[in-house]
């Protein structure tokens, strides 16, 4: 009996101290984390004091004006034939310019969104539908890549070369300013990104909800402050624009490697990665954050997952890509600012440990307290400097769900920013999840080198929706 007692004691001394060292852990990566998001709040802080990160309103009108160059969108299309068809529809109402080419491309096993996409497009030849030979899916590299490979074939049998080249994906809805934004811009720069506005679901708030907070935050303040530093920009793979003449460097580049096309059929995130490089070269990058003459975010709007299986999975691939890909691809640059950015995109795998040891020590706190209310066990003494970190860690808590809170405002409504803050615990949940799933597809990935276009399914379009004008009306910011 004693030597049991002694090994139950034993065990209870042995939680205590996994209770304890999770909470060191935790605290000092949610520190960590605070200083670095405090930096990024600091820096957009600095600009709007300085005026340096306002969002200009556009005329009345602008839009419907003549490009400067011809214009190709290309679009990826597999097994999207419920929202390829809205997709087309509204590009070429929103986007009335002549010079502009839409390629879409379809997969030959997979004949609904071709007839889809064939309806859409009706008789304008403003809509080239590009049929792959290969049976999907692919990659939407790949894919892309077949686009690139018929658009440059479009130019020498026309005899014409396009200025501009943009990406989008099956399911957006474009803003009627955003192709004379691009156009103007590519002037300039050889890309440029637009913001991406997730929409509301209502039958979906918690899941798709909190893609409209991460957005919202990211795109109105760590995108600008990542610009504002000269740091290197991801592209999104929609709503960017390149230049046609850095695209064919790049493409020249990766032909005398043996490669077919501009777009990295190996790279799960090629977007992000080509956003990377394009920035690093020639006339760099900008990221465009305009609203138009009502007030309205110049910005891609789409439907984003509302399933937890369907997030977790879409989420997997930016992890995958961004946090193991590419540091297996691109390393790291010697700018110190890319290497902070850098840092903070491949953060994924690291912040899902931390929110697990954070949610397995509330699990442990919650067992120790029920044992502390029994007498089975002494409450440990807390160290200084732990009480300091988790002072700070609240503190931090309580700033980042504020900071939450104002931009999902901003562009949503105060109703949407009070929900933000409830649906912090998803967004940890499906970071966790999406995390571990990532780390066993990056070492599956090692073994076969198999990459597999892991696309999301999408049913609903922004454009056959009634938009509720709360949504869409936003302030000058």
């Amino acid at each position: 009996m004693v030597g049991a007692a002694t090994e139950a004691w034993t065990a209870l001394d042995w939680l205590l101290l996994v209770e304890r060292e999770l909470l060191a852990f935790a605290a000092f990566w949610f520190c960590v984390g605070l200083l670095d998001e405090l930096a990024i709040d600091f820096a957009w802080l600095w600009l709007k004091l300085t005026g340096k990160a306002r969002t200009p309103r556009l005329p009345v009108g602008y839009g419907a004006e003549p490009l400067s160059g011809a214009a190709a969108v290309l679009i990826p299309a597999f097994r999207e034939s419920q929202v390829i068809g809205a997709t087309i529809s509204h590009m070429l109402a929103a986007w009335p310019q002549r010079d502009l080419t839409i390629y879409v491309g379809c997969y030959r096993n997979d004949a609904a969104t071709l007839a889809a996409a064939m309806t859409a497009a009706s008789a304008d030849p403003r809509v080239r539908l590009v049929t792959l030979a290969a049976a999907g899916p692919t990659t939407k590299a790949d894919c892309l890549n077949r686009l690139y490979r018929a658009m440059a074939t479009d130019e020498t049998r026309l005899v014409r070369r396009f200025a501009t080249i943009v990406l989008h994906d099956a399911e957006d809805m474009v803003h009627p300013c955003a192709l004379q934004a691009i156009d103007a811009a590519l002037l300039l720069r050889d890309f440029v990104q637009l913001p991406v506005r997730p929409e509301q679901q209502e039958h979906s708030r918690w899941i798709a909800g909190h893609y409209s907070d991460e957005f919202a935050e990211s795109h109105a303040k760590g995108l600008v402050v990542r610009g504002a530093l000269g740091g290197a920009l991801p592209a999104a793979g929609v709503g960017c624009g390149f230049s046609r003449a850095a695209l064919g460097d790049l493409a020249a580049r990766r032909a005398a490697d043996g490669e077919a096309g501009p777009f990295a059929p190996e790279c799960l995130t090629e977007d992000y990665e080509l956003g990377l490089v394009m920035s690093n070269e020639g006339r760099g990058s900008a990221f465009l954050r305009l609203r138009d003459d009502a007030g309205a975010l110049v910005a891609t709007r789409s439907y984003f997952p509302n399933r937890l299986d369907a997030a977790v999975r879409q989420k997997t691939r930016w992890v995958h890509g961004i946090a193991f890909q590419g540091w297996d691809r691109m390393g790291w640059s010697l700018h110190p600012v890319d290497i902070w950015m850098a840092l903070r995109d491949r953060r994924g795998p690291l912040i899902a440990l931390v929110l697990a040891s954070a949610y397995v020590l509330l699990t442990l706190d919650a067992v120790l307290l029920v044992l502390r209310g029994m007498g089975k066990v002494d409450v440990l003494p807390l160290s200084e400097p732990l009480r300091w970190m988790l002072l700070a860690s609240f503190a931090g808590f309580v700033w980042r769900a504020a900071s939450r809170a104002l931009f999902t405002t901003r562009e949503y409504g105060w109703r949407e920013g009070c929900w933000s803050v409830l649906r912090i615990p998803i967004a940890n949940i499906i970071a966790i999840m999406a995390g571990r799933r990532a780390m066993v597809a990056y070492f599956r990935s090692l073994q076969d080198g198999t990459v597999v276009w892991d696309k999301t399914v999408h049913d609903a379009h922004p454009a056959t929706a009634s938009l509720k004008r709360p949504a869409l009306q936003a302030v000058q910011a």
